[in-house]
């Protein structure tokens, strides 16, 4: 079977774009050449790639999947490319790299570790903190964000996959005070919650009729350290609102359950962000696409645990 490399592209924006309209811009064609293309693959494909209303469209769970294999193979295109047109596999200098602590430390460190490896004439330099750095005063070449970024014309940024939330709680913590089952119930039961600036983040979650739902938890504990909340969840302390790859050990060995499953979990983005130029450096793609093909894979063997 013939693959259409500019259906899987044009694919790939509107999904990243969120909007057919917004892809159309992008890529300078119309919106009914971009709605008749994504058609024509989910007809080829047999599968509906989009859930599609007056006001936007979303992947479905299948679209999901095809985005992140189309965004790996684009991935080594590009790379293959640069390289061809640069001459030669090899990068040198310094990489200068920022990203959240713990984040960092569980899931992108071991990915840029290897890169390092394979470019032994780079010096890379990987910086930990959960603030968000200004690339020309602390001369950062790229850094790792999680959530939503700002509008901002001298930054570019890169979907590298998706930082997936669970409510969960110590099997002995629920034997103790039950299991919740709706918002209501979730809002009286103890928590141990994340404090940013003295005050406690909301918990979200996605309700049964698809609505965001936000509520703040009665926190018998605040910490600003996520790996202390996981900690004092195992502890029994109560219910705490945490990402998969932190707590999937736990998970997996059974020390935590997740609770509030029949609700919708809350992703957020995690992005590569660098300085617009009109020339990407070489080393910088190279790291990017290194993220882009291994790090989804990671997050998808460390949901595999849990679910």
């Amino acid at each position: 079977m013939s693959v259409d490399l500019n259906g899987i592209a044009v694919f790939v924006t509107a999904a990243e774009m969120g909007s057919f309209t917004r892809a159309a811009e992008k890529l300078h064609l119309t919106r009914s050449a971009v709605g008749k293309t994504i058609a024509r693959l989910e007809e080829r494909l047999s599968v509906l790639l989009f859930q599609r209303t007056t006001r936007k469209q979303s992947l479905t769970v299948e679209g999901v999947m095809f985005y992140e294999h189309c965004q790996r193979a684009l991935a080594e295109i590009r790379l293959a490319e640069e390289l061809l047109n640069n001459g030669k596999l090899e990068v040198s200098g310094r990489l200068r790299i920022s990203m959240p602590v713990l984040f960092g430390h569980r899931c992108v460190a071991p990915v840029l570790t290897e890169f390092s490896a394979e470019h032994p004439l780079l010096q890379l330099e990987m910086s930990f903190s959960d603030r968000a750095v200004d690339f020309i005063e602390d001369r950062f070449d790229l850094a790792i964000r999680i959530g939503s970024l700002p509008d901002n014309s001298t930054l570019v940024a890169r979907q590298l996959g998706e930082h997936r939330m669970v409510f969960c709680a110590a099997p002995s913590y629920l034997a103790r005070c039950g299991e919740p089952q709706s918002l209501a119930a979730l809002r009286e039961h103890d928590a141990a919650a994340y404090i940013r600036a003295g005050i406690a983040q909301k918990w979200q979650l996605i309700d049964s009729e698809g609505q965001l739902q936000q509520i703040r938890p009665k926190a018998k504990l605040l910490m600003d350290d996520m790996q202390a909340i996981a900690d004092a969840a195992v502890y029994g302390i109560g219910i705490v609102w945490l990402p998969y790859w932190l707590v999937r050990e736990q998970l997996a060995k059974g020390a935590l359950r997740e609770v509030m499953a029949a609700f919708l979990s809350v992703s957020f983005p995690i992005q590569a962000v660098w300085p617009y130029t009109s020339r990407l450096p070489l080393k910088v793609r190279l790291a990017v696409d290194k993220l882009l093909l291994q790090l989804p894979a990671r997050l998808s063997l460390i949901e595999s645990v849990v679910t």
